[in-house]
């Protein structure tokens, strides 16, 4: 029982997303909304490339030992 609600402030249904969404156009406005998108675009793929680096490097060094 005590797990349920513990687990209860996760869940996110679409009341909660149409109110984060209606907070971020208040804080943001609808102008700066694609380049806050953008910029999170461009460190998600920054972050991916720095992952597949990180990779290659730790199985060249496997191969050499």
């Amino acid at each position: 029982m005590m797990m349920y609600i513990a687990m209860l402030p996760l869940v996110i249904g679409w009341p909660q997303i149409v109110l984060i969404v209606v907070v971020v156009l208040l804080l943001f406005g609808g102008r700066k909304i694609p380049e806050l998108m953008r910029g999170l675009g461009s460190g998600l793929k920054e972050f991916k490339d720095a992952s597949k680096d990180a990779s290659k490097d730790e199985n060249q060094l496997d191969e050499e030992k």
